[in-house]
């Protein structure tokens, strides 16, 4: 084992994926406040501080998990902030806009990283804190990139499965909300099976080229 590397991964990691998963549920907790439901907000939840959010399996385990088996990337999650649907005008478009709100703000932070890599290239060059920011900027980009096609897919209790639900009839809703306590079984299955890997990495693939040809 590379302690060297590990250190190093930690050090490249850490950041962005505490800011990803922080500001995923931030953006989820103010677009509910704003169409009604202030529960996050009450709760304190509206906040930058990721001691916050921290979920001990999705924030601390899971990541650390992956750098010790230099696995390339890293992934994880927050606690999600509570919303109560019965706060909101219209609930199931709400829970929808809601819902979209994360992974939105995960393409928004993507963006963000490369400007981050692009300035610490043109003002540090070739310094090693110039290589490590750079390093930053794309674990940055990659990781809310994962965040934001992984959470688009259509299986309850990801994002994607509340945006569908607020746009299909109340019977498919109500099939997807029975569906919701296996949706995490649905996920491991799909990952294993190779599934999930065959439909998300194209599709990171093609918003990375897309992301590259517009600002690099």
């Amino acid at each position: 084992m590379d302690i060297e590397k590990i250190i190093y991964d930690i050090a490249v990691w850490a950041l962005p994926v505490l800011f990803a998963i922080t500001l995923h549920e931030v953006a989820h907790g103010w677009v509910a406040n704003k169409l009604g439901d202030g529960t996050a907000k009450m709760l304190g939840r509206l906040t930058l501080n990721p001691v916050k959010h921290i979920d001990p399996i999705g924030t601390i385990l899971v990541p650390l998990a992956m750098v010790l088996l230099q696995t390339g990337f890293i992934f994880g999650w927050a606690k999600p902030v509570p919303v109560h649907t019965r706060n909101f005008k219209n609930p199931r478009r709400d829970m929808a806009i809601v819902a979209i709100a994360g992974p939105l703000s995960n393409l928004a932070m993507a963006i963000l990283w490369v400007f981050v890599y692009k300035l610490s290239a043109s003002t540090l060059g070739g310094s090693s804190i110039g290589h490590g920011i750079m390093a930053m900027g794309q674990a940055g980009i990659l990781i809310n990139l994962i965040l934001f096609v992984f959470n688009l897919l259509p299986i309850p209790p990801l994002d994607g499965g509340r945006v569908l639900s607020g746009f299909v009839p109340p019977s498919v809703s109500d099939l997807l909300d029975r569906l919701e306590p296996y949706g995490f079984f649905i996920v491991i299955g799909l990952l294993y099976f190779g599934v999930l890997n065959a439909i998300l990495n194209p599709v990171i693939s093609f918003f990375m080229s897309t992301i590259g040809a517009l600002f690099f």
